[in-house]
This record gives structure tokens, sequence and C-alpha cells, in this order.
């Protein structure tokens, strides 16, 4: 079993930026981001397939989410800029040891706990 172990979430105010970063214990092909806002379902932020040409953000990004992936230190990060109210949310991180390419997410095997992001006005 994978453990993913996010961190970097926190508090900001709109128009702010944070950088999340998740570590996993073990082999890893597909790595991603999703989120939870209060009231609403989990939903995709961003993910990686494997390599840095095979990546899908959600609907909401807009380019200002960037995903990124370290295969030295087995780590994933989502940078996020120009943040709104609307992005606070519990953010995971999500993983799979086979290569996926949808946000359906039982095709995700492991999952992080999940990490606060809260974007004040």
């Amino acid at each position: 079993q994978v453990q993913l172990t996010e961190s970097g979430g926190g508090s900001v105010q709109a128009g702010g930026s944070l950088r999340l970063s998740c570590a996993a214990s073990g082999r890893t092909v597909s790595m991603g981001w999703f989120r939870r806002a209060p009231g609403k379902g989990r939903e995709l932020a961003a993910f990686i397939k494997y390599r840095d040409d095979e990546i899908r953000y959600g609907e909401f990004v807009k380019g200002r989410f960037t995903i990124s992936r370290d295969f030295d230190k087995n780590m994933i990060y989502l940078q996020m800029t120009n943040l709104k109210p609307e992005d606070t949310a519990k953010y995971y991180c999500a993983a799979s040891p086979n290569f996926v390419a949808t946000p359906e997410q039982y095709k995700w095997e492991y999952w992080g706990q999940g990490i606060q992001v809260t974007v004040s006005t």
C-alpha cells in the first residue's frame, strides 16, 4: 500500500498563491490532485498520467494552477495562483500504480488524507 502525504496548505487572501506538495511512499504511475469544497462533491483539480506531456486540469482551473512532478523525489506539486474564495476546499493527493487518464475517482487507488486550503476575501 502506497502512502500519500500532502503538505503546503493553509490560509491565504484572495489573489494569493500556495504550493501544495504530495510525497508518495512507493511506486506510482499516475498522480493527481482532487478537491472537495464545503457542501460539494470531490472534483478533479489536475492530474499527470505519467510524464509532463500528459496533464489534465479541472475546468475551474482556467490557467491558474500548474501541476508538476519530481520523479527523483517521488513527489508531485500543485502551484496555485490567483486564488479565489471559491477555491476554499480540502485538497487530496491521489495516485495509481497504473496509467490513469480520467478524473473518474474509482480509477485512483491511493488517496492522501487531504489538506485544507482556505482563501479569504
